[in-house]
């Protein structure tokens, strides 16, 4: 009789230890920004879009509409347990072009409290012509849907 009470307080043991690790928060990151001292390699005036794809490479995303310029975007999200995936961070590095192809700008963006900040600037000119696109990709927060990537 107390080899089996032995025996069930260990299958009990063992079933809670399993259910808590599934409760530990799993991270995942998507997408790439370059990181900031690759970023100070780029010239603003004097790179051009292949100078800047050869020093940090091509970005996942441009200016589709536009065609103004390169977005690289990353974002992390956490799963707790049986939750749903929360989207907990995300940047976006722009990088506008002139019409000749030379970088008139470089910025990165992030979100705080859900809402768009500008995290650094460099500027010759003129600020990102487009800014919507910018708002859409960091404005999506909440409303990522996995299953859509893959369908």
């Amino acid at each position: 009789m107390h080899t089996t009470t032995r025996a069930s307080v260990m299958a009990l043991a063992l079933a809670a230890m399993l259910g808590l690790g599934a409760c530990s928060a799993q991270y995942r990151n998507h997408g790439y920004v370059p990181p900031e001292e690759d970023l100070q390699q780029i010239q603003v005036g004097a790179d051009t879009k292949e100078t800047v794809a050869e020093k940090i490479g091509v970005p996942a995303s441009s200016g589709v509409l536009t065609n103004s310029g390169y977005y690289y975007v990353r974002m992390r999200t956490r799963t707790i347990g049986p939750f749903a995936k929360q989207e907990i961070d995300r940047q976006v590095v722009a990088i506008s072009f002139s019409d000749t192809g030379v970088v008139q700008n470089v910025e990165r963006f992030g979100l705080e409290q859900g809402r768009v900040v500008q995290l650094t600037q460099r500027v010759t000119s003129s600020p990102v012509s487009d800014k919507s696109f910018i708002r859409q990709l960091l404005g999506n927060i909440g409303r990522f849907n996995p299953a859509g990537l893959a369908g």
